[in-house]
C-alpha cells in the first residue's frame, strides 16, 4: 500500500483548494440558480478570433511554437507594448515572452526569482494565487492589508519592506474589488520598489475593462510601466476577449528574467497553446468597448442596489464588487453567502480572498436580469 503522508511533499498540505471551488460545488445542488461566482466574462469569443482558431487548427497549425512565443504574434505583441507604454525592445534591457494564461506567468515569475526564505508582499484581498506562491517556492507571502478603501499605495507597501523582500504584487484592475489605481499611486509604487532594489509586479489581466472615471489617456488602466521598464508586466488575453479557456497571456520585463523564465517554461508549459497564439493575432480587429460599456452599466446596476444596504468600494474595472456583510447581521462572509442558497444565489465568501471573511464577492459577468435578481435577492438578506 503507498503511504500519502510519506510520499505527498509538504508544499501540498500548505496549499488548500479553492474556497471558488467549494462555492460551485454548493451551488451544483440548486436548480437554476442566479451564479454570481463565475470570474470569467459571460460575452462569447469575438468572431474574429474564432475564426482564426479555427483556420489555424484546420491549416495544421497545432504543433509546438518557439518557448517565447509564436513569432508573428510576438511582433503583434511588441508593437502593441510599444504603443501603449512605450518600451523599447530593441535594447537589451528589456525582453517579452508568450505564456500559458497570466497564472503561468506568475508561477513562472516566482519560479525564477524567488527562494526559500525570501518574502514577497501581496495586497490582501488578493486573487487566490498570490498566496499559493509561497508553498509553490518556499517564500513567505506578506501581506498588505488594503481595507477599507482596497488601494495599494506606497505609503501602505513601504513599512512591509525587509531585506528580504523581492517582489511586491500589484493588481490593477483588481481581482475581487475592481478597484483601479491611480497614475500617481502607480508612479509612486514604482518608484518606491526602485529605490529598494525590489520588483514590482503589476498584474494587469484587466487592464482594458477600466471604465471611464478611471481610464488614463490611453483609454486603459493606469500602468506603472509608463514610469521606468526595471518591472514585470503581465497581461492576458483571456479576460478581455472572454477566451479564458485559451490560457495565453503573456509577459514584460528586464531580459534577465524573461529570459529565466522562459527557460522554466520549456521545461513545465513547454510554450502557450499553438492555436490560441495564431487566433489572438486577430484580436486587433476586435472593439471591445461596447463591453466594456455594458460592464460598466452592470456596475451601476451593483451599486444601485447594494449601496444603499453596505459599505461596498464602487468598481472602477474588472467585473466584480467586493461588499461588507453588514456587521449588524453577525455573519462571516462564509456564512451569509452560504445562507444565500436559501435565495437561489451563488457568490463568493470573502476569505476565500483574504484574511478576513467579512465581505463577499460578486460576480457582475452575467445577463442584466439575471443580476438584478440575484442583487434584490442579496440587498434583503442583508437588511436582516
Amino acid at each position: 500500500m503507498l503511504d500519502e503522508g510519506q510520499l505527498l511533499s509538504h508544499r501540498t498540505g500548505q496549499i488548500d483548494a479553492s474556497g471558488i471551488r467549494r462555492a460551485f460545488q454548493l451551488g451544483a445542488q440548486l436548480e437554476n440558480p442566479i451564479n454570481l461566482s463565475i470570474g470569467q466574462p459571460h460575452f462569447p469569443v469575438p468572431d474574429p478570433l474564432k475564426t482564426a482558431a479555427i483556420e489555424a487548427i484546420q491549416s495544421d497549425s497545432n504543433g509546438y511554437t518557439l518557448t517565447g512565443g509564436h513569432p508573428p504574434l510576438r511582433s503583434s505583441i511588441e508593437s502593441m507594448l510599444q504603443e501603449d507604454i512605450g518600451w523599447d525592445f530593441t535594447s537589451d534591457d528589456v525582453d517579452f515572452m508568450v505564456t500559458s494564461g497570466t497564472s503561468g506567468a506568475l508561477v513562472l515569475a516566482a519560479w525564477a526569482m524567488l527562494d526559500p526564505g525570501d518574502e514577497f508582499i501581496i495586497p490582501d484581498p488578493f486573487f487566490v494565487i498570490y498566496p499559493a506562491l509561497g508553498p509553490m517556492t518556499g517564500a513567505t507571502p506578506v501581506y498588505c492589508d488594503l481595507y477599507p478603501d482596497f488601494r495599494m499605495t506606497a505609503d501602505r507597501v513601504e513599512p512591509l519592506l525587509t531585506p528580504k523582500t523581492k517582489i511586491v504584487m500589484v493588481n490593477s484592475p483588481a481581482n475581487p474589488t475592481g478597484i483601479v489605481l491611480t497614475d500617481e499611486e502607480m508612479r509612486d509604487l514604482a518608484e518606491l520598489c526602485r529605490s529598494r532594489g525590489v520588483l514590482l509586479l503589476s498584474d494587469e489581466i484587466y487592464d482594458l475593462f477600466t471604465y471611464s472615471a478611471a481610464r488614463d489617456a490611453r483609454d486603459r488602466a493606469p500602468s506603472p510601466a509608463l514610469h521606468g521598464q526595471d518591472m514585470l508586466i503581465v497581461r492576458g488575453f483571456g479576460k478581455n476577449y472572454g477566451c479564458t479557456g485559451w490560457r495565453l497571456g503573456f509577459a514584460a520585463g528586464p531580459t534577465w528574467l524573461i529570459q529565466q523564465m522562459i527557460k522554466f517554461q520549456q521545461y513545465s508549459f513547454v510554450c502557450a497553446p499553438s492555436m490560441a497564439q495564431h487566433a489572438v493575432m486577430a484580436a486587433h480587429q476586435v472593439d471591445m468597448s461596447p463591453w466594456v460599456e455594458a460592464y460598466e452599466h452592470k456596475r451601476d446596476l451593483v451599486l444601485k442596489h447594494l449601496a444603499p444596504v453596505t459599505n461596498v468600494a464602487a468598481p472602477e474595472g474588472a467585473f466584480y464588487a467586493f461588499p461588507e456583510v453588514p456587521a449588524s447581521l453577525g455573519m462571516t462572509g462564509t456564512q451569509f453567502t452560504e445562507s444565500l442558497l436559501d435565495h437561489n444565489v451563488i457568490a463568493i465568501p470573502g476569505g476565500v480572498f483574504s484574511n478576513r471573511d467579512s465581505h463577499m464577492r460578486i460576480s457582475y459577468a452575467t445577463e442584466d436580469e439575471a443580476l438584478e435578481a440575484g442583487l434584490k435577492a442579496i440587498a434583503q438578506a442583508m437588511k436582516g
